[in-house]
């Protein structure tokens, strides 16, 4: 049994055959959380592995089925914090994922630097709005703003928690594209890999994935682009699996 909350849901990760609360007034994830835990590379028989702005928990969850390293995540926000624990609890997953309630920038003295071979991180997208502005729902405001992570905090804290040689990926807006490579390269993160993401195919990306190394050498891929949605809105086949696995 799972104790939900006000409006909570115990929704179905199909692919991963796994179980996530949800909210629809606090927080639900996003595909750009989902393509993330795809996207980067990670240590399979096991290794350390932190994911920041955590949320729900939903990437740890993905995670824990592609690795079986152990996992820590960190959300801020104490509602979003208690939904992935209890979320971690019914997939009987405590031994492998560990959530910390707390402020990402405290991480590196809190649990050391270099500790982790792989850093992902789904932070807030946009910057702190004006109070006339801002959404009511502080849990969504708290998320999609740069209230209390910007994306250098996120980038800086990244590089102090991952060892060398380890990975860091970010899932942001292809806006944000040069802020970031600039952002990694001041803090010793080499970018390698770069997918864009596209509604569809003759519009623009609007979901951007980058993963680097720490100290590593410079050398960038950039994969093939990713379509959401064929000509007839459906999910292309890559998204599908991604979502829903191999049918």
């Amino acid at each position: 049994m799972v104790n939900l909350k006000d409006d909570e849901r115990l929704d179905y990760l199909l692919a991963e055959d796994l179980r996530i609360i949800q909210s629809p007034s606090v927080f639900a994830f996003s595909l750009d959380a989902v393509l993330l835990s795809k996207f980067v590379y990670v240590p399979i028989q096991k290794g350390n592995l932190i994911d920041l702005c955590s949320g729900n928990g939903v990437i740890p969850l993905f995670l824990s089925k592609r690795t079986k390293g152990t996992i820590t995540g960190v959300e801020i926000q104490e509602r979003l914090y208690d939904m992935a624990v209890r979320s971690i609890e019914y997939n009987e997953l405590e031994n492998r994922i560990h959530m910390i309630h707390g402020d990402i920038k405290d991480m590196p003295k809190q649990l050391g630097y270099g500790k982790f071979d792989v850093v992902t991180c789904n932070p807030p997208y946009f910057p702190t709005p004006s109070h006339e502005e801002i959404n009511l729902n502080e849990h969504l405001a708290i998320a999609r703003h740069e209230i209390f992570c910007t994306l250098e905090d996120a980038i800086r804290v990244s590089s102090h928690l991952v060892r060398q040689g380890g990975k860091v990926a970010f899932v942001h807006r292809p806006g944000r594209l040069l802020d970031i490579v600039t952002l990694m390269r001041s803090y010793q993160l080499e970018p390698k890999r770069i997918q864009f993401v596209y509604p569809k195919q003759g519009k623009e990306a609007n979901t951007l994935l980058i993963e680097a190394i720490k100290h590593g050498n410079p050398d960038i891929k950039i994969l093939p682009p990713l379509y959401v949605y064929n000509e007839n809105n459906e999910y292309t086949p890559e998204i599908r699996e991604i979502l829903y696995g191999k049918i």
